[in-house]
């Protein structure tokens, strides 16, 4: 896996925009889609943003894009059943897909250039085979990647998560949710943290993904960072080392993450 090192979070994001504007325009000359896999929550925002002002400097059309997210939380019913949160919830990963990826990419530019709403893609909680095939089908030309802070969680992927594992309902662990604290700060106490979510996979994302890069920024990912750059391949307890399994994997560090805080 390809180790790069930057000396701030927007320098970061500017990298890893270049690298999704690239092949966005190669997939556009070669008459195809592009699919940008891609997490909610803090790590991503300067990807997104930086990817933004890059497609509006250069009036480059996406409407051959496709943003297929990671996971969304769920609630079960009395009777079993589950279902995704409401999208308007202010923690929903489909809220953010829309507000902070789509609206942001789709802003500056002229209609005609514009993804469509109905190309933004995420999991139902109550069919989630049925994402794992769509994603098997489409495969991810890039996979942006995050690590969970404090246990290594990579979607709603936990310690103890099999590599085998594909998209399914999981319960999110204590570390999960307190994570979620800071990325979703309208929460007043972990009580409000939904305890399910569907998501992808290790399997899903090894297997779709062509290329992946995971965003390691801020002191408080220094563990992050030493778990997954140290590792030899996927290690149970600390998911999100499933980024080195995965094809053209990179890893883009800013400079607090390699200190502790």
């Amino acid at each position: 896996m390809e180790i790069r090192h930057f000396d701030s979070d927007l320098e970061l994001g500017l990298a890893a925009a270049q690298i999704a504007l690239e092949g966005i325009q190669q997939a556009a000359r070669e008459g195809r889609s592009f699919i940008l896999g891609c997490p909610g929550g803090r790590s991503p925002r300067s990807t997104y943003q930086s990817l933004a002002a890059l497609i509006a400097e250069s009036h480059t059309s996406i409407n051959h894009l496709f943003i297929a997210m990671m996971d969304e939380y769920a609630w079960q019913d009395p009777d079993g059943n589950f279902h995704n949160v409401d999208p308007d919830s202010h923690f929903s990963c489909v809220n953010f897909a829309f507000s902070e990826i789509f609206e942001v990419l789709n802003a500056d530019l002229a209609p005609a250039l514009r993804m469509p709403r109905t190309q933004v893609l995420y999991p139902l909680a109550q069919a989630p085979d049925a994402y794992e095939t769509l994603l098997q089908e489409l495969k991810v030309d890039l996979f942006l990647l995050a690590s969970g802070a404090s246990d290594g969680h990579v979607a709603f992927n936990g310690v103890g998560t099999s590599r085998e594992t594909g998209t399914r309902i999981a319960a999110l662990s204590f570390e999960t949710r307190t994570d979620n604290l800071g990325t979703f700060p309208e929460f007043n106490s972990i009580d409000e943290v939904p305890v399910f979510g569907v998501t992808v996979g290790p399997a899903t994302i090894a297997s779709v993904s062509k290329s992946a890069i995971m965003l390691i920024q801020g002191d408080h990912k220094h563990q992050a960072y030493l778990r997954i750059s140290e590792a030899q391949g996927y290690e149970e307890d600390w998911p999100a080392t499933i980024a080195l399994e995965c094809q053209n994997s990179r890893l883009f560090a800013d400079r607090l993450s390699l200190r502790s805080n």
